[in-house]
């Protein structure tokens, strides 16, 4: 590095660039769960299927990542109980009202499908204000993806055209990712360039 590159802005230090293991292993709870999600959302448009069972059992993981991503911020053991604790009340909260579309007199007035949807509805709004309350902007994002699915079941029946556009969301978030990695690595060679052999 010369002087010039610390004066015009175009040096970066080493640490601010991570790589895509430390990437991967820094957010891969986010990426399992939205993984976990779209599969979801893809088995119950292609088989038709409801999954009820599935967006319930979803419910405590999420409660779990929640903690998990948020307790690293929080060093008091009074905030960390009150975490848990706020936590396990909002998610059970959340189940309640998911198990009360299963009651009698709602599940008849519902068909499963219905149920199936009203359920994953539950679960993007608790997942979306779970969120919000640790202030995890991911936590919120895959909130959304949830909410995104549940008209993305109820109104796409081609199954390919849904995949297909499960694909084109994905790419266009990885898209930049990578290119934005790629100009990095670029412009790590230019400040680096490696020594010629005579």
């Amino acid at each position: 590095m010369n002087s010039n590159d610390a004066q015009s802005g175009n040096f970066e230090p080493r640490a601010s660039r991570p790589s895509p293991r430390a990437l991967l292993k820094r957010e891969w709870p986010y990426l399992l769960v939205v993984a976990l999600a779209l599969f979801g959302i893809a088995y119950t448009t292609i088989s038709r299927t409801p999954m009820s069972l599935y967006w319930i059992a979803f419910a405590p993981l999420m409660g779990v990542i929640c903690v998990v991503t948020r307790w690293q911020g929080v060093h008091d053991r009074d905030e960390r109980l009150r975490l848990v604790w706020t936590q396990t009340l909002h998610w059970t909260a959340v189940l309640l009202a998911m198990h009360l579309m299963f009651v009698a007199d709602v599940a008849s007035m519902l068909n499963t499908d219905a149920g199936a949807l009203a359920v994953l509805t539950l679960l993007a709004l608790g997942t979306f204000t779970a969120g919000l309350h640790i202030g995890s902007w991911r936590i919120c994002l895959v909130g959304l993806i949830f909410g995104i699915g549940v008209p993305g079941i109820a109104l796409l029946e081609q199954s390919a055209l849904f995949l297909l556009l499960l694909a084109l969301v994905l790419i266009a978030i990885a898209a930049p990712i990578f290119w934005r990695t790629r100009q990095r690595s670029k412009a790590e060679g230019e400040l680096h360039p490696k020594p010629t052999q005579p």
